[in-house]
């Protein structure tokens, strides 16, 4: 769509889960809530679409796009699921964990989804509006976050609108994100597995059921959230500081306090669903710089710390 048209703001009532579902089907972007954040939801199907995203994103076009599905069936008619790949979307899904898996042939996946590449990234969503959004439409979904590439990812539809108002076609208003990070990245191997990229499910949890992962080839990207900087406020973050600077906005957490707190009381989950939200707050200040309260590298805090490295970078 042309920058002409401010963006329609869908209630996620019947009706608006309604005009939704028949505005991706006809091609057209709209923004979806998700557990995560909101993801910027486009057929998988169609090359225009997609083209349609990246340009909205102003993304680089080799990162690749994770396919909403609406349960293991669909994901099935996209990708080649071997035991493990079962047995974590049995556990997992729906929830916050995408697959790295190889492609069925003739998947109905637009080959700028992926990349080109011969896996593709499946997630089948947790949250009940985008659950509903994706039966009504009955096409697969490439939805990665929307916002600007690079830019902090969005965890409210407000969000969502003072990054791409009058880019994308609609957003529909599910309230604030329940996660606040974007999911887990898996891809199990022939010989072993790779964590492509921390989330809301925790190393430890998935070590627990897979073994140790094995080590990440830094060249290929072969799923969102890869790239070394990412989630940016637009200017210097400095990472596990006690106090802010003169002109520095802070980002407290725990005992350190801040303009913004991640969690007053040191609670990481609480930490994970503010983090988008502080990093909103500090990109909006007039405040020149970042600083931000050390966080402990445990559990979701893993995921936390890997989004402010390289909101730092």
């Amino acid at each position: 769509m042309g920058d002409k048209h401010a963006t329609e703001r869908l209630d996620a009532g019947a009706e608006g889960i309604a005009r939704a579902a028949a505005l991706l089907e006809s091609g057209a972007l709209v923004a979806l809530p998700t557990e995560t954040v909101y993801g910027l939801a486009g057929r998988a199907d169609r090359v225009e679409t997609v083209a349609a995203i990246y340009r909205a994103k102003g993304r680089p076009d080799f990162n690749p796009l994770i396919v909403h599905v609406p349960d293991l069936a669909a994901a099935e008619r996209i990708a080649r699921f071997d035991d493990r790949a079962r047995m974590l979307a049995d556990r997992f899904w729906p929830g916050p964990l995408t697959l790295v898996l190889p492609m069925e042939g003739g998947a109905p996946v637009a080959a700028a989804v992926t990349t080109g590449l011969p896996t593709v990234a499946l997630r089948c969503p947790a949250h009940p509006v985008m659950q509903e959004v994706l039966a009504a439409a009955g096409v697969p979904l490439a939805a990665p976050s929307a916002n600007r590439s690079g830019a902090v990812s969005p965890t409210t539809a407000g969000h969502v609108l003072a990054s791409l108002d009058g880019r994308i076609d609609a957003v529909l208003d599910g309230g604030p994100c329940e996660a606040g990070v974007e999911s887990t990245i898996v891809a199990p191997r022939a010989a072993g597995w790779q964590l492509l990229r921390e989330g809301p499910i925790a190393r430890e949890v998935l070590v627990d059921l897979l073994g140790e992962p094995l080590p990440i080839s830094a060249k290929r990207i072969e799923a969102p959230g890869q790239l070394a900087q990412h989630y940016s406020p637009g200017k210097p973050v400095r990472l596990e500081a006690r106090s802010a600077g003169a002109d520095e906005f802070m980002i407290g957490f725990g005992g350190v306090p801040g303009d913004c707190s991640l969690s007053p009381t040191g609670d990481l989950a609480e930490a994970a669903a503010r983090l988008y939200e502080c990093l909103h707050l500090a990109a909006a200040s007039s405040k020149a710089g970042v600083a931000v309260a050390p966080v402990p590298d445990t559990g979701i805090g893993r995921a936390i710390n890997d989004r402010l490295r390289r909101a730092a970078a």
